[in-house]
């Protein structure tokens, strides 16, 4: 090969083995082979603007929110009288103590002292965590607001702040009609504290933040909106609960709920779970109904409630037409307690509180709310629809009874009379053995009396508040309601203690 040609070749092979190792690099040289080095990809980055969130809210609230430890003494042993070693130990809903409750090998009923050994009998009380709950404090000397449930049968009370530091508190005052109580602790240091909101200013679909010691974790935060107001939930008779739908669980109990201002608008109490767990819907005490009632908390210990001494139930569509009221609003009065204010005041079974001191009732929630919040000693004005006509009754309130008088209950009569039938509303009655009121011997279960609700053994005791006797005065009741034009007529039934009223078409064939 020529020297020409052999230095040709020489040239394309130095070629060649840089393009290949350029390649193999990942990368083509452009200058001298010193500064070739591998290549970096940046990582990906959203400028996004910032958006808002609960950190400053939580920031603040946080050192006021603490965990209570409620502790009641037992016996120290390990023998229940279950034969079951350290079945008291478990708590209530326990899987364990749940089945042998159910197969019968069962602790003691709460309260009763367990079976003791011979060993037992020297070995001291003690005291030991039987619930855990949370609280919040409202003001810096050191009250804090929680649930009744959280501490009922309480023998001795811990609050742990934020920080982990542990407390000991003492019960204050607290109230099971409306679910609260107040703890304090006694210390020298100034308590962070928030303060109630108004919850009537908050609407359906704001933003609450959920603090409090959920399953005993310690601070946790959730967050969510209010689903709900006015939610009756069965607890007792001043439920006007806020529905929110932030995750609350077992332990969340006498927690706040915050709007984003910081502010309590509600305590949460209960939650709605099949499961026993947060499916979003929790139930708050609002922030007004708490607040005077925890102001009466700190005064005296006790919480005073105005009382009428009235059953009462809603007002339908029905009732309303029967009665001549324009609008289905106010608390029909069922039953008017003996002796109570109501009863001495002149207020009858049958009659409807429209009013209280000039303002709206709007049902029997209302009513009662309304009652209670009037001072003992002082007179309602009640605005009552009355043999269809409005009248104004004044009642002397009286403080709500420790113990609620229970109404006698009604005679039961045997069919010792001619049963008369009322086949428009698939009823069969007979007058009662003392003559007050007709009894229901037979109800047809496709009548208009069963659809709502009428059952065998009930008393009818008047229609249209006029008093009944036979069959054949509620016939008279019905033709005379009939006449000035009245779609639906008005029984009034008894049953065992219980009266209410109950309105029954009369635009029958």
């Amino acid at each position: 090969m020529s020297n020409k040609r052999k230095s040709s070749v020489y040239r394309t092979g130095i070629a060649a083995a840089l393009l290949s190792s350029a390649l193999a690099g990942g990368f083509l040289a452009t200058g001298p082979l010193s500064a070739i080095g591998p290549a970096q990809a940046e990582a990906v980055r959203v400028d996004a603007p910032q958006q808002p969130g609960f950190a400053d809210v939580v920031e603040k609230v946080s050192p006021a929110v603490v965990s209570v430890r409620v502790k009641s003494a037992i016996h120290d042993t390990a023998d229940d009288g279950s034969g079951i070693p350290g079945l008291d130990q478990l708590p209530d809903d326990n899987p364990m103590k749940r089945f042998f409750y159910e197969f019968g090998q069962r602790p003691g009923p709460r309260g009763m002292e367990p079976r003791k050994s011979p060993r037992d009998h020297n070995r001291p009380d003690r005291v030991r965590p039987t619930a855990q709950g949370s609280g919040f404090f409202i003001s810096e000397d050191g009250y804090l607001v929680t649930n009744n449930h959280v501490v009922e049968d309480g023998s001795a009370y811990t609050v742990v702040l934020n920080d982990g530091t542990e407390l000991d508190a003492k019960l204050v005052g607290k109230d099971k009609r409306t679910d609260l109580a107040v703890l304090k602790v006694d210390d020298k240091r100034k308590f962070t504290y928030v303060t109630f909101g108004d919850d009537n200013q908050i609407r359906v679909g704001q933003w609450v933040v959920a603090v409090g010691n959920p399953f005993g974790l310690g601070g946790t935060v959730t967050a969510g909106i209010v689903s709900a107001r006015g939610r009756d939930i069965g607890a007792g008779p001043y439920d006007d609960f806020l529905q929110i739908d932030a995750a609350v669980n077992r332990g969340n109990s006498g927690g706040p709920a915050f709007n984003l201002n910081g502010e309590v608008v509600g305590i949460n109490t209960a939650i709605f779970s099949p499961s026993g767990g947060s499916v979003g819907i929790a139930f708050a005490i609002p922030a007004t109904t708490a607040k005077n009632v925890v102001d009466q908390l700190i005064k005296t210990g006790t919480v005073s409630r105005g009382w009428i001494g009235v059953q009462i139930q809603p007002v339908s569509k029905e009732i309303a037409e029967s009665l001549g009221l324009a609008e289905e609003k106010g608390a029909l009065v069922s039953e008017p307690q003996p002796d109570g204010p109501a009863a001495k005041a002149g207020v009858q079974a049958g009659d409807v509180i429209t009013a209280v001191n000039g303002e709206t009732v709007s049902d029997p929630r209302d009513l009662a709310k309304k009652v209670a919040a009037i001072s003992a000693g002082k007179n309602a004005e009640l605005t009552v629809w009355h043999k269809g006509a409005a009248k104004t009754i004044s009642v002397a309130v009286q403080p709500y009874p420790q113990d609620e008088q229970q109404a006698n209950a009604a005679p039961q009569s045997e069919d010792q009379a001619t049963p008369s039938a009322l086949d428009d509303y698939g009823l069969t009655v007979m007058p009662s053995d003392d003559g007050k009121g007709v009894v229901v011997t037979d109800v047809d279960r496709q009548g208009d009396a069963a659809d709502k609700g009428i059952t065998t053994g009930d008393i009818i005791v008047s229609v249209n508040n006029k008093p009944v006797k036979t069959g054949a005065d509620i016939n008279t009741a019905i033709a005379d309601a009939s006449k000035t034009g009245r779609k639906a007529v008005l029984l009034q039934v008894q049953t065992n203690d219980q009266s209410r009223f109950v309105a029954l078409p009369i635009n029958q064939g």
